[in-house]
C-alpha cells in the first residue's frame, strides 16, 4: 500500500493547463489505475459531499463511465452489496469517512471485493492508523494513497476554495479569534495546497502585508492574507517530502490577497460578455435556460444550457465587450446561414430537391442543428442584455462610473443621474452611492449621506454595505489632502481618481476603460517588482529583487491617489466601433500557446473575485506568456458581493 502521491509531473513534457492536469488526474491516475487483478471490467466509486463537487467541477459522467465506472454512490446513502465488485473511495480523511469505510469493507460479509482508497487532502497518522489496525479490512484495501487534490476549477485557468462565506466567516464584526474563522483559514490553506500538490509546483509565496509597516496599528482584518499565506506555506513546505518528484526549489509564484485591494471592482459594471450575463440575467451558476418551441408547434419548452469552456462561442464572446460581441455574433449568423447546405435549402422558395440536394442537406443537418442552436442561443442572450441595457440606461450609468473612478466626475454628476433617472433599480442607485463613497469619503458622511440616500430613495439599511465596504478598506489607505474648493474643480476630481489610464492602451469601445487593480499587481508580480513595504514573502527569494524602485506605478490599491496627469480626452470611443487587431483582443477564447509559456503566476483573492479579473487572467497570459491562475474563496456577481457584504 502506498500512501504518497503519485510520480506525475507537471514538469517537462507536453505542457498541459491548468485544468487538464486536474482531470487527467482524477481520470487516469484515480480511476484508470485502480484496475488491480479485477475480474471485472466495471466498478463503483463513492464518494462524499466534498469530493463529488470535487470530481463534478473537472470531469463529466460520460468521463467518469469511460473509466470503468458503472455507479457513482454517496458514502453516506445506504448501498446494496456488490461483493464481486471492486469500489473505490475519493473521500475526505476525516473520522465520520473513516468509520463508514471500516462497516462498508469489515466482517465476513464486505459490501464489495476489493477497495481503493484515495484521500482529498493528507491524512492525519492516527486515521491511517486506524484503517492498517483492522486486519479484516487490511487485506482487502488494494491502495491508499493521497490525492492531495481538494479544489474546485471553474474554467481553465480558475479556482475556487469553496467559501462562500469567507467575507462572513473571516472579516465580519464577530470573526476575531473564532471557531468559524481557524475552521476556514484551515480548511482554505489545505485547499489551496492541494492545487500546488497536482501542479507539481513551489511557489514563492507573496502577500499582502497591511499595517505591517509600522506606521500603523494592524486590525485583524489586515492579517487575514499573512495568517492564509502562513498556513499555505507549511502545508506546501510538507509535500517536498512526503510527494515524489515534487521540485525542490522555487518553480512559480503565488501571491496571497483579500478584498481590499480592490473594492471597485466587485462592484462597477463590466462590460464584457461574460460579466453582463451574469450581472443582468437570471442565471444559476453558469446556467441560462432557453424557452423553445415544443415539437407539436403550440406550447414552449425550457431548455438548459451552459455557459461554460465546453461551448466554443461561449469562449470566443466571454471577454469581449458587450456591442463587439454582438456584432460578431449577428455576423457568424449571417455567415453561418449563407455558407451551410441546410440552411441554403432550408430557405429556397418551393421547387423539387434533387436527389443530390437531398443527400447534402441531410449530410449537414446534424452540424447544421447543433452549430444554429449555439448560435441562437448566444444572439438570444446578447439581445436581452441590450434591451436591459437601453430600458435601464445602463450606458448613462456606466458612463458615471467610470468617470468618478477615474476622476472625470464629481458629486454634481452623481446628483444629477440620481434626478434624471429615478426609476433606475434601486441595486444600480446603490452601486453608484458605493463608488461615489469610495472616491470622496469625505463628502459622504453625516446629513450629506443621508441627503444622497433620500435623493435616490434608497433605505436606510443600505447604508450598511458602504459602512462594511470600509471596513474592510483596512488601515494602510492612504489619506488624501484636499484644499477646501468647490469638487467642481478638476484638479481635486483626479487627486481623488482611484484609477489612471493605461499607456499605450486605447479605449476602443465605449466603456472599456476601467481595469482592476489585478492588472497592475499581476504585471509588478512577473517583474517581481512588487512595492516593499506591502507585499512580502513568506520564502524570501534570495535571487530575485522584490524592491521596487520610485519610477514604478504605485496605484495597486484601491484607495491610493492616481497621478495627477491621468485626466485625458472624455470620449474617444464609440460603441460600437470596430476593434483594430491587437495582442490581447485576438485570442478570446482562450486557446494559448502553451508550448512556450513561462512560469506560472498564482493568485488568492480572499473574498471573491469578480469577472473582470478573471478576463485580466486570460488577458495576461496572453500577454506575459506565463499561465495566469486565479483562484479565491468564490467568484461573486455584484449583486451577490453586496449581499455578503451586508452581512459583515
Amino acid at each position: 500500500m502506498s500512501c504518497n502521491d503519485s510520480d506525475s509531473s507537471s514538469h517537462g513534457g507536453e505542457y498541459r493547463n491548468f485544468r487538464q492536469i486536474s482531470r487527467d488526474r482524477l481520470l487516469h491516475e484515480m480511476l484508470k489505475s485502480s484496475s488491480g487483478d479485477t475480474r471485472s471490467s466495471w466498478k463503483v466509486l463513492i464518494m462524499d459531499k466534498v469530493t463529488v463537487k470535487v470530481m463534478s467541477a473537472s470531469c463529466k459522467m460520460t468521463d467518469i463511465t469511460d473509466q470503468g465506472v458503472s455507479l457513482v454512490e454517496d458514502i453516506f446513502k445506504r448501498r446494496q452489496p456488490m461483493p464481486s465488485m471492486d469500489v473505490i473511495y475519493f473521500i475526505q480523511p476525516i473520522k465520520e469517512n473513516i468509520i463508514m469505510f471500516l462497516s462498508d469493507m469489515s466482517g465476513r460479509e464486505p459490501l464489495y471485493r476489493k477497495a481503493f482508497v484515495f484521500f482529498s487532502t493528507p491524512a492525519p497518522k492516527d486515521l491511517v492508523s486506524r484503517l492498517k489496525s483492522d486486519m479484516s479490512v487490511l487485506p482487502r484495501i488494494g491502495a491508499l494513497r493521497e490525492m492531495n487534490l481538494e479544489y474546485f476549477p471553474i474554467e481553465s485557468q480558475a479556482f475556487t476554495t469553496d467559501h462562500d462565506k469567507a467575507l462572513e466567516d473571516m472579516y465580519s464584526q464577530l470573526a476575531e479569534n473564532s471557531r468559524q474563522f481557524e475552521a476556514a483559514l484551515n480548511t482554505m490553506s489545505t485547499r489551496i495546497a492541494t492545487v500546488f500538490a497536482s501542479m507539481k509546483e513551489l511557489p514563492f509565496v507573496w502577500y499582502r502585508a497591511k499595517g505591517m509597516d509600522g506606521s500603523s496599528a494592524a486590525t485583524f482584518r489586515d492579517l487575514v492574507p499573512v495568517k492564509l499565506a502562513s498556513a499555505v506555506w507549511n502545508s506546501i513546505s510538507m509535500y517536498k517530502t512526503t510527494i515524489a518528484n515534487f521540485p525542490q526549489t522555487e518553480t512559480c509564484d503565488l501571491v496571497i490577497v483579500d478584498r481590499s485591494l480592490d473594492l471597485i471592482a466587485p462592484i462597477i459594471h463590466e462590460w464584457t460578455y461574460d460579466a453582463m450575463c451574469h450581472d443582468l440575467l437570471d442565471l444559476e451558476g453558469n446556467k441560462y435556460v432557453q424557452e423553445v418551441p415544443g415539437k407539436s408547434g403550440s406550447e414552449t419548452q425550457r431548455k438548459e444550457f451552459l455557459l461554460e469552456d465546453h461551448d466554443a462561442v461561449w469562449l470566443e464572446m466571454r471577454h469581449l465587450h458587450i456591442a463587439e460581441a454582438s456584432e460578431k455574433l449577428s455576423d457568424k449568423m449571417q455567415n453561418f446561414v449563407s455558407k451551410n447546405k441546410a440552411a441554403q435549402l432550408q430557405q429556397r422558395d418551393g421547387g423539387d430537391l434533387s436527389t443530390r440536394e437531398i443527400q447534402k442537406m441531410v449530410q449537414a443537418l446534424p452540424q447544421y442543428n447543433e452549430q444554429m442552436e449555439k448560435l441562437s442561443l448566444h444572439v438570444e442572450i446578447a439581445g436581452k442584455i441590450n434591451k436591459i441595457i437601453r430600458d435601464e440606461a445602463l450606458r448613462d450609468l456606466g458612463q458615471v462610473e467610470q468617470d468618478l473612478v477615474f476622476g472625470d466626475s464629481g458629486t454634481k454628476e452623481v446628483i444629477n443621474f440620481l434626478r434624471m433617472h429615478q426609476d433606475s433599480r434601486p441595486q444600480y442607485k446603490l452601486r453608484l452611492i458605493m463608488i461615489y463613497a469610495m472616491v470622496y469619503p469625505e463628502k459622504f458622511e453625516g446629513d450629506k449621506a443621508t441627503k444622497l440616500m433620500q435623493l435616490a430613495k434608497l433605505p436606510p439599511e443600505d447604508m450598511k454595505a458602504i459602512q462594511n465596504m470600509r471596513l474592510l478598506e483596512g488601515s494602510n489607505k492612504k489619506k488624501k489632502h484636499h484644499g477646501a474648493f468647490s469638487l467642481k474643480f478638476d484638479a481635486q476630481k483626479r487627486n481623488n481618481a482611484l484609477r489612471k489610464d493605461k499607456t499605450g492602451e486605447e479605449e476602443t469601445w465605449q466603456l472599456s476603460r476601467f481595469y482592476p487593480m489585478l492588472e497592475d499587481l499581476l504585471e509588478k508580480l512577473a517583474k517581481h517588482n512588487l512595492e516593499k513595504d506591502e507585499y512580502q514573502c513568506m520564502n524570501n527569494p534570495s535571487n530575485q529583487s522584490s524592491s521596487s524602485s520610485g519610477t514604478h506605478d504605485t496605484s495597486a490599491r484601491s484607495g491610493s491617489a492616481s497621478h495627477p496627469n491621468s485626466r485625458r480626452s472624455r470620449r474617444t470611443a464609440t460603441w460600437a466601433k470596430p476593434r483594430p487587431a491587437d495582442g490581447h483582443s485576438s485570442n478570446p477564447g482562450g486557446t494559448k500557446d502553451v508550448k512556450h509559456m513561462g512560469q506560472r503566476l498564482f493568485v488568492f483573492i480572499i473574498g471573491g473575485a469578480t469577472r473582470s479579473e478573471l478576463r485580466v487572467c486570460h488577458k495576461l497570459t496572453d500577454k506575459l506568456k506565463r499561465e495566469v491562475i486565479l483562484g479565491s474563496t468564490s467568484i461573486d456577481d455584484p449583486p451577490q458581493y453586496i449581499s455578503k457584504i451586508k452581512l459583515l
